[in-house]
């Protein structure tokens, strides 16, 4: 066995995220940011208290980003819901900064991502550093063909403040501030929550419940849940600070530098120049020191040293992280679905924590629509965890490999990974170890939502499970001739024609050119046919179909029984 493999197999399998003690320079109040104005939040006042207790259809519990997401992945489908949060404004300080093209898809079919790209930092480039020599640049995957960029940087804030000004505007959509979920009791067709506000303590009913109340999630505990995974001590601490600097946006990251010897430092570019530093801390420091103003000046000038910066810059947010891997074993308790960190927590490194939240809402939010609406069977509802726990357990495989190498959590694995890195300053292929694994959307393969193909002698194109790709087609591109519902892909005018007339509820037919660049990526011919679900991802495929058994291999999908064509 070569070196390389050796190596490779050595940084598998690790992690968790933990946010603590979130602080700013003295004399500023939590809130009071160098770049961002925190909006104040009231809970429910003087007559428009009356109707909180009445029954709800879908409660979420947690106002951050991806209970907003799946509050409006919900209202999307035409679904109502009631936002709860204990808090009164935002999360404090930039924390998760990295979101994935896949994201901005969500964004997308949700009106927000125009926001997004209007505000946020788009980069495809890392470089890596070992004692001040470069070992890696790396280029994630991008081209022409493709509408968003592979990563884009941009503050929690903002990410939350944009999902905000869709919510607080769309009508099927209540927000309760400060009410904190006390107590939640399961029956057999509800949930009975017991909520706490400023003015009092009362108790409402919802058919279903989102838990999307973080890494501390209240839901969790009241049910009686335990995150089960791997628990790791390795220490960073994150900084914000505002400075004018022209280095391009790229992930930079910084093995044994010279202001933290044997440890690991990563430096991204955000708005508003504000750029954010996370180092390692050496098993000596104790977190409180580290955390202490002076400390963290103290730190971040060494770095800022390291990188030949010698101008002003200011102190704006700081906080510490844990990494670890830790799962529930269902992300479903009947009527309640866990969604996000309260469902999984995952390591910082490759960016997976919060981009894994937002295809956890999305998915369970179509879904879901689905079955209220009548247009799918409650069956469907039994994919969402297999489905997402699946990509978890993916994501932990993939950050494994960083995370061990990033922190290593033993002397033995610090030993290896020095070794490693050093054989990256003579040769390439070590230095690929630095590599962070940015975060992919996982395939569905073996879900209960989709249809496996069988024996349909397809020689390439993406198979059922997978996100539909995206090329330029006309003067857009591919995925904007997706429908809000699912979406057949046809290519003969008979085949649309036929479909249009016994298509169900939900279901669009878009009708592309055979002689396309877009036919050739999908590797299809006259009488072949895709099936996109509502989420982007590929349901069926056939290389040669009649529309009659289209629809009616599209019932026994939805409805896991065979339906008639006449739901209209």
């Amino acid at each position: 066995m070569n070196l390389q493999i050796i190596i490779s197999i050595i940084f598998i399998n690790f992690n968790y995220q933990k946010w603590t003690s979130e602080m700013r320079p003295a004399g500023r109040a939590q809130n009071e940011s160098l770049y961002f104005n925190y909006p104040f939040f009231s809970a429910p006042q003087g007559k428009k208290r009356d109707h909180l207790t009445s029954n709800a259809q879908v409660v979420i519990v947690g106002a951050g980003p991806i209970g907003m997401t799946a509050a409006l992945a919900l209202a999307r489908e035409g679904i109502k819901s009631v936002l709860f949060d204990n808090k009164s404004t935002f999360n404090d300080g930039s924390r998760a900064i990295c979101v994935a093209r896949s994201s901005f898809y969500i964004f997308e079919s949700l009106g927000v991502s125009s926001a997004f790209l209007k505000k946020s930092l788009g980069w495809t480039t890392g470089h890596s550093f070992y004692r001040g020599q470069k070992i890696l640049e790396f280029q994630m995957p991008d081209s022409s063909e493709e509408k968003f960029r592979p990563m884009y940087n941009i503050q929690q804030q903002y990410i939350e403040k944009f999902l905000w000004d869709a919510v607080s505007v769309n009508p099927l959509i209540e927000t309760r501030w400060q009410s904190e979920i006390i107590g939640i009791k399961k029956k057999k067709n509800e949930c009975t929550l017991r909520i706490k506000d400023p003015e009092e303590i009362y108790e409402m009913s919802s058919n279903w419940v989102l838990a999307c109340d973080g890494a501390h999630s209240s839901i969790r505990k009241f049910l009686g849940h335990r995150l089960k995974g791997e628990n790791y001590e390795g220490r960073y601490v994150i900084v914000d600070i505002k400075m004018e600097h022209d280095y391009p946006t790229i992930r930079r990251a910084l093995f044994d530098p010279d202001c933290r010897r044997g440890g690991t430092v990563l430096i991204h570019k955000q708005p508003d120049n504000i750029w954010r530093i996370d180092y390692q801390l050496n098993d000596n420091e104790k977190t409180e020191q580290a955390l202490d103003e002076n400390n963290v000046r103290n730190s971040v000038s060494a770095v800022l040293k390291d990188l030949n910066y010698n101008g002003s810059w200011e102190l704006e947010w700081w906080s510490v992280y844990s990494a670890n891997t830790l799962a529930l074993d269902d992300y479903r308790d009947g009527r309640v679905f866990f969604v996000g960190d309260s469902a999984h927590i995952v390591p910082i490194f490759g960016v997976r924590g919060l981009n894994n939240g937002f295809s956890d809402a999305a998915n369970i939010g179509w879904k879901l629509g689905w079955v209220l609406n009548n247009k799918a069977g409650k069956e469907l509802l039994n994919s969402y965890s297999p489905e997402r726990r699946g990509a978890t357990i993916d994501v932990f495989y993939n950050s494994s490999k960083s995370s061990k190498f990033m922190t290593p959590s033993t002397y033995g694995w610090k030993l290896m990974r020095d070794a490693a890195l050093s054989l990256a300053l003579k040769h390439k292929f070590a230095g690929e170890l630095a590599n962070p694994r940015q975060f992919t959307p996982y395939k569905y393969s073996e879900s209960t939502a989709i249809i496996k193909d069988t024996n349909e002698n397809f020689l390439g194109g993406p198979k059922p499970g997978e996100l539909l790709p995206e090329i330029k087609i006309d003067a857009g591109y591919l995925t904007d001739l997706l429908g809000e519902g699912f979406t057949i892909l046809c290519f003969n005018k008979d085949t649309s024609k036929k479909l249009d007339e016994i298509i169900p509820d939900g279901i669009s037919v878009v009708l592309i050119d055979l002689l396309s660049r877009a036919s050739e990526l999908l590797n299809v011919e006259n009488k072949s046919a895709y099936i996109v679900r509502p989420d982007g991802y590929i349901a069926a495929r056939w290389k040669n179909i009649t529309p009659e058994k289209i629809i009616k291999e599209f019932y026994k999908l939805i409805f896991k029984k065979e339906m008639s064509h006449d739901r209209k």
